[in-house]
C-alpha cells in the first residue's frame, strides 16, 4: 500500500517539476473533508507508483505555496504537469474522480 509523500514549502518547486503527472492534496489537521480523502490519497499514491507523484501539503505548516495557489478552501487538490497547473477538485471527492484526473495526464 503507498503513501503519499509530505509536501512544503521548501520543496514545492522541486516536487511539481516532476517529469510524471504530481498530485497534490492541499490540507490540514482541522479540516474534517481532508480527513475522510486522506486514505483516498494514499491508495492513489500506490496504484499510481512509479507513473505518478502524488503529495500532500499541511496549509497551515506551508503557507507560501497555498497562498501563491489561492487555496481558500480545503481539500484542494491540483494536478501538475510540467510545473504547472493543469486540473483542480476543490473538495472532497471519490477515488475515480481523482485517478481519472491523473490518468489524463499519463496519456
Amino acid at each position: 500500500m503507498g503513501k503519499a509523500i509530505t509536501i512544503t514549502d521548501a520543496d514545492f518547486e522541486q516536487v511539481i517539476n516532476s517529469d510524471k503527472p504530481v498530485l497534490v492534496d492541499f490540507w490540514a489537521e482541522w479540516c474534517g473533508p481532508c480527513k475522510m480523502i486522506a486514505p483516498v490519497v494514499d491508495e492513489i499514491a500506490g496504484e499510481f507508483e512509479g507513473r505518478a507523484v502524488v503529495g500532500k501539503l499541511d496549509v497551515d505548516a506551508n503557507p507560501n505555496v497555498s497562498i501563491k495557489y489561492g487555496i481558500r478552501s480545503i481539500p484542494t487538490l491540483l494536478v501538475f504537469k510540467n510545473g504547472q497547473v493543469v486540473d483542480k477538485q476543490v473538495g472532497a471527492v471519490g477515488k475515480p474522480v481523482l485517478k481519472q484526473k491523473i490518468e489524463a495526464q499519463l496519456a
